[in-house]
This record gives C-alpha cells, structure tokens and sequence, in this order.
C-alpha cells in the first residue's frame, strides 16, 4: 500500500459448508479487482469462522487471514420437542462466549465493513458489528432466506439475495434492503481446459466417450456414492466419469479408497474410463470444461456454477436441510428446464444410470438444458456484490 492509498478493511464471515464459503472467496477476489482498477484504495482482510468447519481449510488455502471463533447451530426438527434436544442446548450456551470473541476480534480489526455469506458461524460477528455500529451486507445464496440469515437480517444494513423470491421470507420492513446481484462464482471455474483434464485424470488414455462429472461437494454424498458405485458397470459403457466423493468413510474406509478398490474390479477396458478422488480443488475449472452432464446435490454454489457454465445437470437435493433449500433450488433448476431431478429416496443404481444416459446420448437434449442453465446465470455476481460491500460504508456514515 502506498501513502496514497487508504485502506478499507473488511471483515468476511460465513461457512458450515462450501457453498456459504466460496461466494464470499469469489466476492474478495472479487474486492481485490475492483481496488486495482481503482488504484486510490487497498482492501485488507479477516475472515471469522469455526474451528471445525470446512471454511478453515477454504480460507487459509486462498492465503487469507482466519479467526476462529466457538459457534453454536440450531438444529430444527418437524415436532417441537425435536428442537430440545441436548445438541441445542450445548450449542445454545457456546452462542454467547462466540460472541464475546467475535466482538473482540471486531476491535482489534476495526473493520469498515462486515461481510456475512451465512451460515450459523456468521451470527456471533454480525451481532457484534451491529453492537460495535459497523455496517453489515448480508449475502443469501438460496431461493429462499436460510435461518441464520434471517437473524443477520435484521441486524444488518444491506440484504443481497441470489433470487428475488427469497424477500418474501422477510418481514415488509426489511425488504427495502435488499438488492438482488446473483451468487458469485469462482473465478477458476471459467479457466478450464479439457485437455488438462484428461491428463490429470488418465481419461486420454479412455476412449472418447461423453464426460460424467459427479460431485457431492465438498463433504460428498453417500447416497450419491452409492448410487454410482452400483452403476459403474453400465454407466461406462456409454460415458467416461469424474466422481468427487468427498472425504467420508465407509466402514471405517475412506470412500475414495474403497471406490479405488471396486474401480480395479472392473474389467481392464472399463478401468481407463474411471477416475475417482476425494477431494477437488484448483483442478474444478478443468474438469467443468470437459464434463457433458453433471451429477450434483443441488447447494445453491454448485448450482450458480453450473449455471455459469451452463451445464446440464441431474440434482440430488439433499434431505432433510433446515428449511429444505436444496429441494427447492433444485425444483427452480428443472421448471427453467437446466436439470433433471431425482429425489434422495429414489436414487439408485438403475434410476441414476438410465437418467445418465437419456443426457449423454442425446446432443440436442444437452444444449436445449445448457442454454435453459445460461438464462438463470449471473455472471456478474460477485462484482455486483463487491460493488455494494466497499460502497456501504459510505452509504451508512464514518
């Protein structure tokens, strides 16, 4: 930073999975552009999440500054006793001592701007920027409002919604807040190249069949894993596959390894065709570019991608979810005509393979989907996000 610069330091918070993570990376990145171009002003940054979420890892792999903070999720349930159970209450009491540290963390940063991208990590830092008088924009990923957002809402000074259906979840009084600017995406998903990827993944050496790429994000998915595992046989006779399988166990064996195993029991011809690894990183962009069809749980992250990409998709929504967000981001998805959906209890085996297949061997189908993804996409997002995050400040005082 030179003397003429003056600094604008910006707090972020937001996790409990990747797809709260990675809007709020592509918005800082996002941040970063926006201070290069203008030249007048450097951003700095501190991120605020948990100790155990996936966001330590995201965050301190994009070489960002992390303060780890004790949190506290509620966990609701269809009956009102479900809600008293001893989880809750445990985390009930962690709540106030994440405060107590998030408004510590806050005064010693002194941030002119909070960015929360949801999640319950992001509660204890937004309460303590309001109690603090620091402006707070709030970013809501799916097609309706999640509970911590809810709460951070009304605390905050700004609302970003991906979908301007999700206002209806606010009271009357907070929907003169919001803007709608999309969910950002990852700069490295639009730098893919198919050709890395086959050499990445030893698929060059397969025949040139269609791409499958699945992914469970970055927890993976069982049912999805199984489901694959079952079809493997048949899925390869018409596709090769990319499978992300996260990084669970089955009894007590890594998925990645155990999916190893079964690959090495496939006949010598179908082997080239498979690749399986547990976890994707700088690699996502390259094995976009060279997948035909997508195999996905349907988080609001990995849509916007696929939607940037306009990819078409076969979505799994996970259930249950707190509110059922994935159900519903996926039914938006395949009302556009972007995805085709299967429930979580009817996936198997035979079903995934014979939805895989209508998709691989039909061109015409693949780009009436693709283009039906593109026409939900906002490839600006995360700049129209940034835009409203540096701005805030000036919008609400010194």
């Amino acid at each position: 930073m030179t003397n003429s610069q003056r600094q604008l330091r910006i707090l972020v918070t937001g996790g409990g999975s990747g797809g709260h993570v990675t809007p709020a990376l592509a918005t800082v990145e996002a941040i970063k552009a926006l201070a290069e171009q203008d030249g007048t002003w450097q951003p700095a940054f501190l991120y605020i999440g948990s100790h155990t979420g996936i966001e330590r890892e995201l965050v301190r792999a994009a070489g960002l500054p992390f303060s780890a903070i004790a949190t506290g999720k509620l966990r609701r349930s269809r009956h009102l006793l479900g809600h008293f159970s001893w989880r809750n209450l445990l985390d009930a009491l962690r709540l106030p001592w994440g405060v107590l540290q998030a408004v510590i963390a806050v005064a010693r940063f002194r941030p002119h701007v909070v960015l929360s991208t949801g999640g319950f990590v992001c509660v204890p830092p937004v309460v303590a920027a309001s109690l603090l008088r620091v402006p707070v924009i709030t970013h809501e990923q799916t097609v309706q409002m999640g509970l911590a957002n809810r709460i951070a809402s009304r605390l905050a000074d700004r609302v970003a919604l991906t979908y301007e259906s999700a206002q209806g979840d606010l009271p009357a009084r907070l929907r003169k807040k919001t803007l709608v600017t999309g969910n950002p995406v990852r700069p490295i998903i639009f730098n893919g190249n198919p050709e890395a990827a086959l050499a990445l993944t030893g698929l060059a050496n397969a025949e040139a069949l269609p791409t499958l790429y699945v992914t469970g994000g970055a927890q993976g998915a069982q049912h999805v894993n199984r489901a694959v595992e079952a079809a493997l046989p048949d899925l390869l006779v018409v596709c090769r596959i990319i499978h992300q399988c996260g990084r669970q166990t089955r009894d007590g064996i890594p998925a990645v390894e155990h999916l190893r195993e079964v690959r090495a029991a496939l006949p010598s011809n179908l082997q080239s065709r498979y690749h399986v690894a547990d976890f994707v990183a700088d690699e996502i962009g390259h094995f976009y570019a060279l997948a035909d069809v997508v195999v996905s749980r349907s988080g609001a992250g990995t849509l916007a991608e696929l939607f940037a990409l306009g990819k078409p998709a076969i979505l799994v929504p996970l259930v249950p979810t707190g509110g059922d967000e994935q159900r519903r981001n996926a039914q938006h998805a395949q009302h556009a005509g972007a995805a085709t959906v299967i429930e979580q209890a009817d996936l198997t085996g035979e079903r995934l393979c014979t939805s895989v297949s209508e998709l691989v061997t039909n061109e015409e189908r693949r780009k009436a989907m693709a283009c039906a993804a593109r026409k939900l996409a906002r490839p600006d997002a995360a700049r129209h996000l940034a835009e409203a995050t540096v701005t805030l400040p000036n919008r609400t005082g010194p």
